[in-house]
């Protein structure tokens, strides 16, 4: 069993549907990640905007490719071309 952290940092929040279709597309194509929650009020989120230049989520950071972004559909759209495996 490997302790190596997963390569993939969601950043979201409790409750958030945006953030549940990132992690029911994780979780279907059973991509191991790591979850980040953020502050509640979108003012506090200074995290994710160091990250993404924006202070909204989900968001994620791919260590293994480089690649950090915001925007739900947007993230599942790389995460199904990314390591789908061209279904």
């Amino acid at each position: 069993m490997s302790t190596r952290e997963p390569a993939i940092t969601l950043y979201r929040l409790q409750a958030c549907p945006f953030c549940e279709r990132v992690v029911r597309t994780l979780d279907d194509l059973e991509i191991p990640y790591r979850s980040r929650f953020v502050e509640p009020m979108h003012s506090e989120r200074d995290a994710v905007k160091r990250l993404t230049g924006k202070r909204t989520v989900p968001a994620i950071v791919d260590e293994s490719t480089g690649v950090t972004m915001s925007e739900s559909a947007a993230i599942v759209e790389y995460l199904q071309s990314t390591y789908g495996g061209g279904d």
